[in-house]
């Protein structure tokens, strides 16, 4: 392998880093993220000691790349996900952010970010973590309406939405909010008021997503039992439609699937996972990516089984794989159809080796599921609503 400067590395390929926080106040009835509310999970895992064990992985990871000769640029985004990042002292994120600065460095235009739960934050709080470094908090609204809420299982009013939005304007930071549709039971004029209110913050960025049910979540069994309706296909693409007019009308455009935002307000670091930039992953069930080793790993999910192997000073690694060729080139189509600035035809078909059929391109235009434009194919809102089918027919039209 050939071994690149710093300077080099960092113009082939930017460096973020993902700190995943595995703690709630409670578990919402929808979500199947690797998060826990016990207050310590055993084997000196617990809230108080969760950012000292993070900070020993992150200087595991560091001695594991300098093993492998791969020596990063400073960071140019972090990301605090969860779980609940913020039921964290503020003084926890701030330390985690400077461990990574000794670490690796950050970039001086670095984007710091980190999710919040509405009930979990307050001015003094978000005071802390802008004098720490961070610029950039993304609220968890999911909806506006209360029976929506309730149904989701959140406990937070949109009062506390409106408050901690207001609090990090008036201390210079940027904010982002989450919106959930196709909750059982939310009808199109539930959808719209929660569209309207997430606008009427006046934040920058607004991710909206699609319900995903999974069998094992109290949801999941409730809609088994027959005790909540099933989401509809239909009815989601109605609410993704709408999200799209009004978000559009107010001067968010899309730029990923299920992100829109106002001109140069993009979520950074998502940008970086969906053009396929190196990033090291903090906290159980976090994922790095390494162009130069074509790896994928994942940590060890369960904390306790973590924190174990990091007392043992191993990276807490659970597995991890090489991405061979054609994992890469399905990893080229997904992302690069699934933004805006869609998927660079003449680069694909030099890593594919083939050309893509006319006859296929021709009748993704005329289905409207995507465009040609200068070089790139472009998706649609069709295209957006049935992009897996348009990516599955891109694949099959060059034997993967």
């Amino acid at each position: 392998m050939t071994h690149l400067s710093e300077t080099e590395h960092n113009l082939a390929t930017p460096y973020e880093v993902y700190v995943h926080v595995p703690f709630c106040l409670r578990r919402c009835g929808y979500c199947d993220f690797n998060t826990y509310t016990a207050t310590d999970l055993g084997s000196g895992v617990s809230r108080d000691s969760y950012a000292d064990m993070a900070m020993r992985e992150m200087d595991l990871t560091r001695a594991w790349q300098e093993q492998h000769h791969i020596d990063e640029p400073p960071a140019q985004t972090i990301f605090f996900g969860g779980g609940t990042p913020t039921i964290l002292p503020a003084h926890d994120l701030v330390r985690l952010v400077a461990h990574i600065r000794d670490v690796w460095g950050i970039a001086d235009d670095a984007e710091i970010t980190t999710e919040a739960n509405p009930d979990t934050v307050d001015a003094p709080y978000i005071e802390e973590l802008r004098d720490g470094g961070f610029n950039r908090i993304s609220f968890g609204m999911q909806s506006a309406v209360p029976h929506v809420l309730k149904t989701l299982d959140r406990t937070h009013s949109h009062e506390n939405v409106i408050k901690g939005v207001d609090a990090a304007r008036k201390l210079g930071m940027r904010s982002s909010v989450d919106v959930i549709y196709g909750a059982p039971g939310e009808s199109l004029d539930d959808w719209r008021e929660t569209v309207e209110a997430a606008l009427d913050l006046g934040v920058d960025h607004i991710s909206a997503y699609a319900l995903s049910v999974e069998p094992h979540t109290k949801m999941g069994r409730m809609i088994a039992a027959g005790r909540l309706p099933r989401p509809d296909d239909d009815d989601e693409a109605a609410k993704y439609e709408i999200a799209d007019e009004m978000f559009e009308a107010a001067g968010l455009s899309w730029y990923e699937i299920s992100n829109w935002c106002r001109p140069g307000y993009e979520s950074r670091h998502n940008v970086g996972y969906w053009k396929n930039v190196d990033w090291a992953g903090i906290g159980p069930g976090a994922h790095s990516h390494y162009n130069a080793k074509n790896l994928r790993a994942w940590d060890i999910t369960h904390p306790k089984r973590w924190g174990a192997v990091i007392h043992e000073n191993r990276i807490p690694w659970d597995d991890s794989e090489t991405l061979d060729a054609t994992m890469r080139l399905e990893e080229e189509a997904i992302l690069g159809l699934r933004m805006r600035d869609g998927l660079d035809i003449d680069t694909f078909e030099r890593h594919a080796q083939i050309k893509i059929p006319s006859v296929t391109l021709d009748e993704l235009i005329r289905d409207d599921l995507a465009i040609l434009d200068d070089g790139y194919l472009k998706v649609t809102r069709k295209g957006r609503l049935l992009n897996d089918l348009l990516i599955s027919q891109i694949l099959a039209a060059v034997g993967r």
